[in-house]
Protein backbone atom coordinates (compact mmCIF):
# COMPACT_ATOMS: atom_id res chain seq x y z
CA UNK A 1 0.00 0.00 0.00
CA UNK A 2 1.21 3.89 -0.71
CA UNK A 3 1.51 5.56 2.11
CA UNK A 4 1.09 9.34 1.46
CA UNK A 5 2.66 11.94 3.87
CA UNK A 6 0.24 14.46 5.02
CA UNK A 7 2.95 16.32 7.39
CA UNK A 8 2.54 19.82 5.65
CA UNK A 9 -1.25 20.30 5.99
CA UNK A 10 -2.68 22.31 8.87
CA UNK A 11 -4.83 20.19 10.93
CA UNK A 12 -7.91 21.71 13.40
CA UNK A 13 -9.65 19.47 15.70
CA UNK A 14 -13.63 18.77 14.80
CA UNK A 15 -15.46 21.29 16.91
CA UNK A 16 -17.07 18.35 19.65
CA UNK A 17 -12.95 17.84 20.25
CA UNK A 18 -12.64 21.29 21.20
CA UNK A 19 -15.34 21.67 23.60
CA UNK A 20 -14.44 22.62 27.17
CA UNK A 21 -10.71 22.75 26.11
CA UNK A 22 -8.22 25.10 25.39
CA UNK A 23 -7.50 26.95 21.62
CA UNK A 24 -6.35 24.39 19.11
CA UNK A 25 -3.01 24.21 18.79
CA UNK A 26 -1.14 22.31 16.01
CA UNK A 27 2.03 20.28 17.72
CA UNK A 28 4.26 20.59 14.85
CA UNK A 29 6.45 17.78 13.45
CA UNK A 30 10.05 17.97 14.86
CA UNK A 31 11.38 17.41 11.12
CA UNK A 32 8.67 18.50 8.34
CA UNK A 33 8.47 15.83 5.63
CA UNK A 34 9.26 13.18 7.96
CA UNK A 35 6.78 10.29 7.30
CA UNK A 36 4.76 11.07 10.94
CA UNK A 37 4.02 8.03 13.35
CA UNK A 38 1.74 8.61 16.00
CA UNK A 39 1.32 5.99 18.83
CA UNK A 40 -1.65 6.03 21.52
CA UNK A 41 -0.44 4.64 24.38
CA UNK A 42 2.91 3.76 26.40
CA UNK A 43 2.10 -0.08 27.63
CA UNK A 44 3.41 -3.05 25.95
CA UNK A 45 2.05 -2.73 22.30
CA UNK A 46 2.79 1.06 21.82
CA UNK A 47 6.58 0.58 23.39
CA UNK A 48 7.72 -1.92 21.78
CA UNK A 49 5.81 -0.56 18.31
CA UNK A 50 8.23 2.93 19.03
CA UNK A 51 11.18 0.77 19.75
CA UNK A 52 11.14 -1.39 16.56
CA UNK A 53 10.64 2.18 14.96
CA UNK A 54 13.99 4.07 16.61
CA UNK A 55 16.32 3.52 13.40
CA UNK A 56 13.22 4.18 10.69
CA UNK A 57 13.49 6.82 8.45
CA UNK A 58 10.37 8.16 10.41
CA UNK A 59 9.33 10.77 13.29
CA UNK A 60 7.41 8.64 15.99
CA UNK A 61 5.04 10.81 18.23
CA UNK A 62 4.30 8.45 21.73
CA UNK A 63 1.31 9.97 23.37
CA UNK A 64 0.37 8.66 26.90
CA UNK A 65 -1.51 10.01 29.64
CA UNK A 66 1.19 8.95 32.01
CA UNK A 67 5.01 10.02 31.73
CA UNK A 68 5.89 5.87 31.98
CA UNK A 69 5.46 2.63 31.11
CA UNK A 70 4.12 0.13 33.62
CA UNK A 71 4.77 -3.51 34.20
CA UNK A 72 1.48 -4.76 34.80
CA UNK A 73 1.56 -8.17 35.08
CA UNK A 74 3.24 -7.21 39.07
CA UNK A 75 1.18 -4.76 39.63
CA UNK A 76 -0.44 -7.64 42.21
CA UNK A 77 3.05 -6.97 44.54
CA UNK A 78 2.52 -3.81 44.59
CA UNK A 79 -0.79 -4.43 45.57
CA UNK A 80 0.28 -6.64 48.41
CA UNK A 81 3.52 -4.91 49.51
CA UNK A 82 6.01 -6.99 47.49
CA UNK A 83 7.50 -4.46 45.42
CA UNK A 84 7.06 -0.35 45.63
CA UNK A 85 5.57 1.18 42.45
CA UNK A 86 8.78 2.60 41.04
CA UNK A 87 10.45 -0.76 40.72
CA UNK A 88 7.90 -1.80 37.87
CA UNK A 89 7.68 1.58 36.21
CA UNK A 90 9.87 3.47 33.88
CA UNK A 91 9.89 7.01 32.89
CA UNK A 92 8.96 6.66 28.58
CA UNK A 93 11.38 10.06 28.30
CA UNK A 94 14.31 7.63 29.74
CA UNK A 95 13.50 4.52 27.56
CA UNK A 96 13.49 6.02 24.21
CA UNK A 97 16.05 9.21 25.25
CA UNK A 98 18.46 7.30 22.66
CA UNK A 99 15.95 7.48 19.59
CA UNK A 100 16.45 10.57 18.20
CA UNK A 101 13.46 10.18 15.64
CA UNK A 102 11.09 9.89 18.74
CA UNK A 103 9.29 12.29 21.12
CA UNK A 104 6.81 12.19 24.06
CA UNK A 105 3.86 13.76 24.67
CA UNK A 106 2.15 13.50 28.07
CA UNK A 107 -1.16 14.10 27.30
CA UNK A 108 -5.04 12.84 26.71
CA UNK A 109 -6.50 11.40 23.30
CA UNK A 110 -10.00 13.18 23.02
CA UNK A 111 -10.59 12.49 19.53
CA UNK A 112 -9.00 11.18 16.13
CA UNK A 113 -10.16 12.85 12.76
CA UNK A 114 -9.49 10.43 10.08
CA UNK A 115 -10.03 13.32 7.24
CA UNK A 116 -7.05 15.77 8.35
CA UNK A 117 -5.23 12.81 9.89
CA UNK A 118 -5.40 14.45 13.18
CA UNK A 119 -5.34 13.54 16.78
CA UNK A 120 -6.58 15.68 19.46
CA UNK A 121 -5.91 16.23 22.97
CA UNK A 122 -7.35 17.45 26.15
CA UNK A 123 -5.50 20.26 26.42
CA UNK A 124 -6.24 21.58 23.12
CA UNK A 125 -2.82 20.50 20.88
CA UNK A 126 -3.57 18.31 18.00
CA UNK A 127 -0.98 16.15 16.25
CA UNK A 128 -1.30 15.14 12.63
CA UNK A 129 -0.14 11.46 11.93
CA UNK A 130 0.30 9.44 8.34
CA UNK A 131 0.10 6.60 10.37
CA UNK A 132 -1.66 6.14 13.45
CA UNK A 133 -1.49 3.05 15.70
CA UNK A 134 -3.53 2.97 19.05
CA UNK A 135 -2.61 1.09 22.39
CA UNK A 136 -4.27 2.33 24.85
CA UNK A 137 -5.53 -1.19 26.65
CA UNK A 138 -8.56 -1.92 28.48
CA UNK A 139 -10.28 -1.01 32.07
CA UNK A 140 -12.21 -2.84 34.74
CA UNK A 141 -15.74 -4.16 33.65
CA UNK A 142 -18.71 -4.90 36.08
CA UNK A 143 -21.01 -6.18 33.70
CA UNK A 144 -23.31 -3.44 34.23
CA UNK A 145 -22.96 -3.03 37.95
CA UNK A 146 -20.08 0.32 38.09
CA UNK A 147 -21.01 1.11 41.24
CA UNK A 148 -19.51 -1.29 42.12
CA UNK A 149 -16.39 0.23 41.63
CA UNK A 150 -16.31 2.17 44.74
CA UNK A 151 -16.34 -0.83 47.43
CA UNK A 152 -14.39 -3.75 44.72
CA UNK A 153 -11.25 -2.20 43.47
CA UNK A 154 -9.54 -3.33 40.26
CA UNK A 155 -6.11 -3.78 38.80
CA UNK A 156 -4.89 -1.88 36.11
CA UNK A 157 -3.13 0.88 37.37
CA UNK A 158 -0.24 2.44 40.22
CA UNK A 159 -3.57 4.66 41.51
CA UNK A 160 -5.58 0.75 41.48
CA UNK A 161 -2.27 -1.36 43.25
CA UNK A 162 -1.82 1.37 45.87
CA UNK A 163 -5.71 1.36 46.54
CA UNK A 164 -5.58 -2.22 47.05
CA UNK A 165 -2.44 -1.80 49.17
CA UNK A 166 -4.23 0.42 51.47
CA UNK A 167 -7.42 -1.48 51.73
CA UNK A 168 -5.69 -4.43 52.53
CA UNK A 169 -3.06 -3.27 55.30
CA UNK A 170 -5.66 -1.10 56.87
CA UNK A 171 -8.36 -4.11 57.06
CA UNK A 172 -5.68 -5.39 59.59
CA UNK A 173 -5.04 -2.31 61.37
CA UNK A 174 -8.80 -1.89 61.76
CA UNK A 175 -9.07 -5.67 62.93
CA UNK A 176 -6.49 -5.09 65.69
CA UNK A 177 -8.01 -2.25 66.79
CA UNK A 178 -11.71 -3.71 66.96
CA UNK A 179 -13.12 -5.98 70.33
CA UNK A 180 -16.34 -6.77 68.13
CA UNK A 181 -15.24 -10.42 67.47
CA UNK A 182 -17.93 -10.83 64.52
CA UNK A 183 -16.27 -7.51 62.74
CA UNK A 184 -12.56 -8.45 63.62
CA UNK A 185 -13.45 -11.63 61.48
CA UNK A 186 -15.24 -9.28 58.58
CA UNK A 187 -12.48 -7.06 58.36
CA UNK A 188 -9.77 -10.33 58.27
CA UNK A 189 -12.14 -11.86 55.20
CA UNK A 190 -11.09 -11.19 51.70
CA UNK A 191 -12.67 -12.36 48.58
CA UNK A 192 -11.04 -11.86 45.07
CA UNK A 193 -13.60 -11.64 42.48
CA UNK A 194 -12.12 -12.93 38.84
CA UNK A 195 -10.14 -17.00 38.49
CA UNK A 196 -7.70 -15.79 35.82
CA UNK A 197 -4.37 -14.88 36.38
CA UNK A 198 -4.77 -11.69 38.33
CA UNK A 199 -7.11 -13.49 40.59
CA UNK A 200 -4.79 -16.55 41.19
CA UNK A 201 -1.79 -14.42 42.09
CA UNK A 202 -3.74 -11.99 44.06
CA UNK A 203 -4.93 -14.59 46.23
CA UNK A 204 -1.53 -16.28 46.41
CA UNK A 205 0.01 -13.24 47.32
CA UNK A 206 -2.62 -12.40 49.98
CA UNK A 207 -2.12 -16.36 51.54
CA UNK A 208 1.35 -15.45 51.98
CA UNK A 209 0.41 -12.57 53.51
CA UNK A 210 -1.81 -13.44 56.11
CA UNK A 211 -0.49 -16.73 56.82
CA UNK A 212 3.36 -16.23 56.92
CA UNK A 213 4.48 -12.39 56.60
CA UNK A 214 2.38 -11.10 59.32
CA UNK A 215 1.57 -13.62 61.38
CA UNK A 216 4.06 -12.62 64.55
CA UNK A 217 3.61 -8.49 63.88
CA UNK A 218 0.15 -8.07 65.91
CA UNK A 219 -0.72 -8.18 69.44
CA UNK A 220 -4.66 -8.32 69.36
CA UNK A 221 -5.27 -10.48 66.43
CA UNK A 222 -3.57 -13.68 64.89
CA UNK A 223 -3.46 -13.19 60.81
CA UNK A 224 -3.97 -16.74 60.24
CA UNK A 225 -7.82 -16.52 61.49
CA UNK A 226 -7.73 -14.57 58.36
CA UNK A 227 -10.63 -15.98 55.25
CA UNK A 228 -9.37 -15.70 51.34
CA UNK A 229 -11.72 -16.49 49.19
CA UNK A 230 -11.38 -16.96 45.48
CA UNK A 231 -14.70 -16.36 43.54
CA UNK A 232 -14.99 -17.66 39.76
CA UNK A 233 -17.55 -17.92 37.62
CA UNK A 234 -16.61 -20.82 35.30
CA UNK A 235 -16.03 -24.37 36.55
CA UNK A 236 -12.20 -23.84 36.76
CA UNK A 237 -9.66 -21.02 37.64
CA UNK A 238 -7.52 -20.08 35.50
CA UNK A 239 -10.12 -21.15 32.54
CA UNK A 240 -7.74 -19.99 29.59
CA UNK A 241 -4.98 -22.98 30.75
CA UNK A 242 -5.19 -26.76 30.13
CA UNK A 243 -7.56 -28.61 32.78
CA UNK A 244 -4.79 -30.28 34.23
CA UNK A 245 -3.44 -27.08 35.13
CA UNK A 246 -6.14 -25.31 36.75
CA UNK A 247 -6.42 -28.06 38.82
CA UNK A 248 -3.28 -27.87 39.82
CA UNK A 249 -3.40 -24.32 40.55
CA UNK A 250 -6.44 -25.07 42.52
CA UNK A 251 -4.87 -27.68 44.74
CA UNK A 252 -1.45 -25.22 45.48
CA UNK A 253 -3.75 -22.61 46.37
CA UNK A 254 -6.42 -24.65 48.62
CA UNK A 255 -2.95 -25.79 50.20
CA UNK A 256 -1.97 -22.05 50.78
CA UNK A 257 -5.16 -21.16 52.33
CA UNK A 258 -7.29 -20.12 50.04
CA UNK A 259 -11.04 -21.39 49.27
CA UNK A 260 -11.48 -21.83 46.24
CA UNK A 261 -15.41 -20.97 44.90
CA UNK A 262 -16.26 -22.22 41.25
CA UNK A 263 -19.08 -21.79 39.14
CA UNK A 264 -20.08 -18.85 41.60
CA UNK A 265 -21.39 -15.69 40.12
CA UNK A 266 -21.64 -11.95 42.02
CA UNK A 267 -24.81 -10.52 42.10
CA UNK A 268 -24.43 -8.11 44.81
CA UNK A 269 -21.89 -6.35 47.03
CA UNK A 270 -23.24 -3.69 48.92
CA UNK A 271 -20.91 -2.24 52.04
CA UNK A 272 -19.08 -5.15 53.54
CA UNK A 273 -21.65 -7.42 52.42
CA UNK A 274 -21.20 -10.00 49.03
CA UNK A 275 -23.90 -12.06 47.74
CA UNK A 276 -22.84 -15.07 45.04
CA UNK A 277 -25.05 -17.43 43.53
CA UNK A 278 -23.78 -20.84 43.23
CA UNK A 279 -26.25 -22.71 40.51
CA UNK A 280 -29.69 -22.95 42.65
CA UNK A 281 -28.70 -21.45 46.07
CA UNK A 282 -27.77 -17.91 46.59
CA UNK A 283 -25.17 -17.04 49.71
CA UNK A 284 -24.26 -14.32 51.59
CA UNK A 285 -20.93 -13.65 53.09
CA UNK A 286 -19.50 -10.82 55.23
CA UNK A 287 -16.12 -9.24 53.32
CA UNK A 288 -14.22 -6.42 54.86
CA UNK A 289 -12.15 -6.11 51.52
CA UNK A 290 -13.25 -7.54 48.52
CA UNK A 291 -11.27 -7.01 44.93
CA UNK A 292 -12.19 -7.03 41.62
CA UNK A 293 -9.83 -9.57 39.10
CA UNK A 294 -13.02 -10.36 36.40
CA UNK A 295 -13.90 -8.43 32.81
CA UNK A 296 -12.51 -6.16 30.80
CA UNK A 297 -14.03 -2.95 28.90
CA UNK A 298 -13.01 -0.46 26.54
CA UNK A 299 -12.00 2.24 28.83
CA UNK A 300 -13.19 5.04 25.95
CA UNK A 301 -10.59 5.02 23.02
CA UNK A 302 -12.51 2.29 21.10
CA UNK A 303 -15.36 3.96 21.14
CA UNK A 304 -13.48 7.13 19.72
CA UNK A 305 -12.68 5.11 17.19
CA UNK A 306 -15.71 3.76 15.99
CA UNK A 307 -17.94 6.86 16.00
CA UNK A 308 -15.04 8.85 13.99
CA UNK A 309 -14.25 5.78 11.47
CA UNK A 310 -17.22 3.65 11.89
CA UNK A 311 -14.82 0.85 13.16
CA UNK A 312 -16.75 -2.06 14.44
CA UNK A 313 -16.28 -3.42 17.88
CA UNK A 314 -17.26 -6.57 20.36
CA UNK A 315 -19.14 -6.84 22.91
CA UNK A 316 -16.28 -5.79 25.43
CA UNK A 317 -15.50 -2.80 23.12
CA UNK A 318 -12.47 -4.24 21.53
CA UNK A 319 -12.30 -3.08 17.85
CA UNK A 320 -12.12 -5.58 15.18
CA UNK A 321 -9.44 -5.39 13.02
CA UNK A 322 -8.18 -6.91 9.71
CA UNK A 323 -5.18 -9.55 9.74
CA UNK A 324 -2.15 -6.61 9.38
CA UNK A 325 -3.78 -4.86 12.43
CA UNK A 326 -5.46 -2.19 10.53
CA UNK A 327 -8.78 -1.04 10.46
CA UNK A 328 -10.88 -2.09 7.52
CA UNK A 329 -12.02 1.56 6.51
CA UNK A 330 -8.78 3.21 7.20
CA UNK A 331 -5.20 1.22 6.36
CA UNK A 332 -3.17 4.12 8.21
CA UNK A 333 -5.00 3.13 11.61
CA UNK A 334 -3.43 0.24 13.59
CA UNK A 335 -5.09 -0.95 17.12
CA UNK A 336 -2.64 -3.39 18.89
CA UNK A 337 -2.76 -5.32 22.13
CA UNK A 338 -5.67 -5.16 24.53
CA UNK A 339 -7.93 -3.18 22.57
CA UNK A 340 -7.10 -5.47 19.29
CA UNK A 341 -9.92 -7.58 18.56
CA UNK A 342 -7.66 -10.00 16.26
CA UNK A 343 -10.15 -13.25 14.96
CA UNK A 344 -7.74 -14.54 12.01
CA UNK A 345 -5.87 -17.14 14.02
CA UNK A 346 -7.51 -19.65 15.39
CA UNK A 347 -11.51 -20.22 16.49
CA UNK A 348 -11.56 -17.16 19.55
CA UNK A 349 -9.74 -13.70 19.45
CA UNK A 350 -5.83 -13.65 20.67
CA UNK A 351 -5.94 -13.08 24.54
CA UNK A 352 -5.00 -9.82 26.18
CA UNK A 353 -1.94 -10.69 27.33
CA UNK A 354 1.73 -8.74 27.09
CA UNK A 355 3.05 -11.52 24.60
CA UNK A 356 0.15 -10.27 22.19
CA UNK A 357 1.04 -6.78 22.68
CA UNK A 358 4.48 -7.01 22.05
CA UNK A 359 4.43 -8.63 19.04
CA UNK A 360 1.36 -6.62 17.42
CA UNK A 361 3.64 -3.86 18.22
CA UNK A 362 6.22 -4.89 16.64
CA UNK A 363 4.76 -6.15 13.51
CA UNK A 364 2.89 -3.04 12.86
CA UNK A 365 6.26 -1.01 12.88
CA UNK A 366 7.42 -3.76 10.53
CA UNK A 367 4.74 -3.16 8.16
CA UNK A 368 4.99 0.62 8.19
CA UNK A 369 8.42 0.77 7.23
CA UNK A 370 7.99 -1.56 4.50
CA UNK A 371 4.84 0.42 3.32
CA UNK A 372 7.01 3.32 2.97
CA UNK A 373 9.19 1.34 0.49
CA UNK A 374 6.07 0.29 -1.47
CA UNK A 375 6.84 -3.51 0.10
CA UNK A 376 4.66 -6.03 2.14
CA UNK A 377 4.15 -7.95 5.11
CA UNK A 378 2.86 -11.47 5.07
CA UNK A 379 -0.59 -11.10 7.50
CA UNK A 380 0.23 -10.61 11.53
CA UNK A 381 0.82 -14.30 13.35
CA UNK A 382 1.14 -14.55 16.62
CA UNK A 383 3.47 -16.82 17.75
CA UNK A 384 2.52 -18.27 20.79
CA UNK A 385 5.51 -18.49 23.78
CA UNK A 386 3.27 -19.64 26.60
CA UNK A 387 1.42 -18.86 29.48
CA UNK A 388 2.18 -18.85 33.01
CA UNK A 389 0.58 -17.60 36.36
CA UNK A 390 2.07 -17.97 39.72
CA UNK A 391 0.09 -18.77 42.71
CA UNK A 392 2.48 -18.71 45.71
CA UNK A 393 6.24 -19.42 46.84
CA UNK A 394 7.68 -22.26 44.53
CA UNK A 395 4.63 -23.13 43.36
CA UNK A 396 2.82 -21.77 39.73
CA UNK A 397 1.82 -23.54 36.55
CA UNK A 398 3.50 -22.82 32.81
CA UNK A 399 1.82 -23.64 29.89
CA UNK A 400 4.32 -23.57 26.94
CA UNK A 401 4.15 -25.07 23.24
CA UNK A 402 6.23 -28.24 24.06
CA UNK A 403 6.33 -28.63 27.90
CA UNK A 404 3.48 -27.92 30.77
CA UNK A 405 5.12 -27.22 33.85
CA UNK A 406 4.26 -27.04 37.67
CA UNK A 407 5.57 -26.62 41.01
CA UNK A 408 9.38 -24.99 42.09
CA UNK A 409 10.50 -25.60 38.12
CA UNK A 410 7.41 -23.65 37.08
CA UNK A 411 8.02 -20.85 39.69
CA UNK A 412 11.59 -20.57 38.51
CA UNK A 413 10.64 -20.04 35.27
CA UNK A 414 7.97 -17.79 36.24
CA UNK A 415 11.00 -15.37 37.75
CA UNK A 416 12.84 -15.08 35.37
CA UNK A 417 10.25 -14.06 32.55
CA UNK A 418 9.75 -11.40 34.83
CA UNK A 419 13.20 -10.30 35.31
CA UNK A 420 13.65 -10.62 31.70
CA UNK A 421 10.77 -8.85 30.27
CA UNK A 422 11.37 -5.44 32.46
CA UNK A 423 12.30 -2.77 30.41
CA UNK A 424 15.51 -1.33 32.35
CA UNK A 425 18.16 -2.73 34.01
CA UNK A 426 17.62 -0.90 37.42
CA UNK A 427 14.29 -2.24 36.92
CA UNK A 428 15.96 -5.51 36.81
CA UNK A 429 18.19 -5.07 39.73
CA UNK A 430 15.57 -3.39 42.00
CA UNK A 431 13.11 -6.11 41.58
CA UNK A 432 15.33 -8.89 41.88
CA UNK A 433 16.73 -7.49 45.10
CA UNK A 434 13.29 -7.19 46.53
CA UNK A 435 12.62 -10.52 45.70
CA UNK A 436 15.73 -12.25 47.12
CA UNK A 437 15.22 -10.55 50.27
CA UNK A 438 11.59 -11.20 50.31
CA UNK A 439 11.90 -14.65 49.64
CA UNK A 440 14.94 -15.20 52.49
CA UNK A 441 13.19 -12.96 55.15
CA UNK A 442 9.59 -13.21 53.97
CA UNK A 443 9.00 -9.71 54.64
CA UNK A 444 7.30 -7.48 52.21
CA UNK A 445 9.23 -3.99 52.62
CA UNK A 446 6.30 -2.35 51.15
CA UNK A 447 3.62 -2.65 53.69
CA UNK A 448 2.44 1.44 53.62
CA UNK A 449 -0.36 2.66 54.10
CA UNK A 450 -0.57 5.84 51.99
CA UNK A 451 -4.22 7.01 53.32
CA UNK A 452 -6.07 7.58 56.39
CA UNK A 453 -7.22 4.27 57.79
CA UNK A 454 -9.59 5.65 60.44
CA UNK A 455 -11.82 8.82 59.75
CA UNK A 456 -13.07 11.17 62.55
CA UNK A 457 -14.99 8.82 64.77
CA UNK A 458 -15.02 5.63 62.61
CA UNK A 459 -11.95 4.02 64.70
CA UNK A 460 -13.45 1.51 66.21
CA UNK A 461 -12.76 0.69 70.33
CA UNK A 462 -9.55 -0.89 70.91
CA UNK A 463 -9.34 -4.12 72.64
CA UNK A 464 -5.73 -3.10 74.10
Amino acid sequence: MQTVSRSDQAATAPDAARADASPTVEVPPVTPGKHQVVIIGGGFGGLYAAQQLGRADVEVTLIDKRNFHLFQPLLYQVATGGLSPGDIASPLRGILSAQKNTRVLMGEVTNVDPGPQVVSLADGRVVTYDSLIVATGMSHFYFGRDDWAEVAPGLKTVEDALEMRRRIFAAFEKAENTADPALRQTLLTFVIVGGGPTGVELAGALAELAFHTLRNDFRHIDTTDSRILLVEGMDRVLPPFPAELSARANTDLEKMGVEVLTQSLVTDISGHQITLKQGGEVTTLQAGTVLWAAGVRDPGMGGILAESTGAERDRSGRVMVNNDLSLPTHPNIFVVGDLAHFAHQGERPLPGVAPVAMQEGKYVAKLIQKQLKNETLPPFEYKDTGSLAVIGRHAAVVNLPWAKLTGFFAWFVWLFVHIFYLIEFDNKLMVMTQWVANYLTRKQGSRLITEKVFEKGEAPASPG
